[in-house]
């Protein structure tokens, strides 16, 4: 193919260079073998020294889906260029994406599987997304994870397969990111304390992401019900972040003392009780929570609500997120004092108004960051 390929690069690059109709169809006589993947764009279409020739003026018509694991997500990704992504699309994405009700199915009294679809026909994102989780708690017993998940991306110009990536792994970026996109633009810049409450496998994500959002940040202290594994992820903290001598980990038992120190507190657990007292919140602190996904669970107690100014990052967390859903039912806020992260960076909306003052930031994710991520991710991948 080598040779092949030089040859026909020396004999029609002329031609390629005039970009004219008719030299295309042409050239599409000798695409018959195939390309280098990475010579082609997100946008469909064949990529050869800067010049575009969309697969339309090829005999071409499909190309090979690719599998992306999390080993290499881990490659391709980092939650600097995340945040940075997110920050830069937001705003003029959001409108253009279909993002239908998530669904959710019982497969069994105890397992569920979930459908969170996203669609684009803009050239700007040219992509259709689906996540599909599958829920089984009883894995546990198998020493199996409880969750499982993919994400499946097509082209909505002409609906093929492209490319199906590990959706846990995508997940845990795309969530912590968000978090990290909220505390770059709420948390005081001068923040030196992190707070982690939950040493789950999100835990790790949300550290990094704060740290790639605040660069101010000089500890970090880890609260999680079994000690242990807080001790066993500020080890693993440790060692990968070793090159990073200006942070320090460690690990607390004691919650509520930690949380006074917390100039960022950040929360990813499982709780139906609140875990962060808001009267113990310093002046100034920016409140970060992630776990709660249903009315039952909870966080933070109503008094964090009512001395914070409340984002979400959209109008589910109203309807989904028990910290919230509860605040507003007991009158301690109302919807129109909620505010938006896409507003924060769309229309300059005021985030912190002065040093001392708390705020709050809760994510229930969506359909839209997640294809923000795997478009990203696709992206990337292909510029090898």
């Amino acid at each position: 193919m080598c040779e092949r390929w030089k040859v026909f690069w020396s004999t029609f690059r002329k031609k390629i260079k005039t970009k004219s109709k008719k030299d295309l169809g042409y050239i599409s006589k000798f695409l018959s073998f195939p390309f280098p993947l990475s010579l082609w764009n997100h946008q469909q279409s064949l990529v050869i020294n800067d010049i575009k020739i969309p697969i339309e003026h090829t005999n071409m018509t499909t190309i090979s889906p690719i599998f992306i694991t999390s080993e290499s997500l881990h490659s391709i990704l980092t939650h600097h260029s995340l945040i940075q992504h997110f920050h830069d699309s937001l705003p003029s994405i959001t409108p253009l994406l279909h993002t239908p009700i998530r669904q959710s199915y019982d497969v069994s009294p105890s397992s569920s599987l979930l459908l969170m679809p996203a669609w684009s026909s803009s050239p700007s994102l040219p992509y259709i997304g689906v996540k599909l989780v599958t829920s089984f708690p009883q894995n546990s017993t198998l020493n199996l994870p409880g969750i499982h998940a993919s994400y499946v991306l097509f082209s909505s110009t002409n609906g093929q397969t492209l490319a199906s990536i590990d959706a846990t792994v995508l997940t845990h970026y795309r969530t912590s990111c968000v978090s990290g996109l909220a505390s770059k633009i709420l948390a005081r810049d001068d923040s030196k304390v992190l707070v982690m409450i939950g040493a789950g496998a999100l835990a790790p994500h949300l550290i990094k992401a704060h740290l790639a959002a605040k660069p101010s940040l000089e500890k970090v202290i880890i609260w999680n019900r079994t000690g242990g594994k807080a001790a066993n992820l500020v080890e693993k903290l440790r060692e990968e972040c070793e090159l990073n001598e200006r942070v320090c980990f460690e690990s607390s038992e004691n919650l509520g003392e930690i949380v006074k120190l917390g100039d960022i507190v950040s929360c990813a657990t499982n709780s139906d009780r609140a875990l962060v007292e808001g009267e113990k919140l310093k002046v100034g602190a920016h409140l970060d929570l992630v776990g709660s996904f249903k009315e039952t669970m909870m966080e933070c107690d109503d008094e964090a609500i009512k001395r914070g100014k409340v984002f979400v990052d959209n109008e589910a967390a109203l309807i989904e997120a028990g910290e919230i859903v509860g605040a507003i039912q007991r009158g301690v806020i109302e919807k129109k004092d909620v505010g938006f992260l896409v507003d924060l960076i769309k229309r300059g909306e005021i985030g912190r108004r002065d040093s001392d003052e708390i705020t709050v930031f809760k994510s229930v994710g969506s359909a839209v960051v997640d294809l923000l991520a795997a478009q990203l991710v696709y992206g990337t991948y292909l510029k090898g």
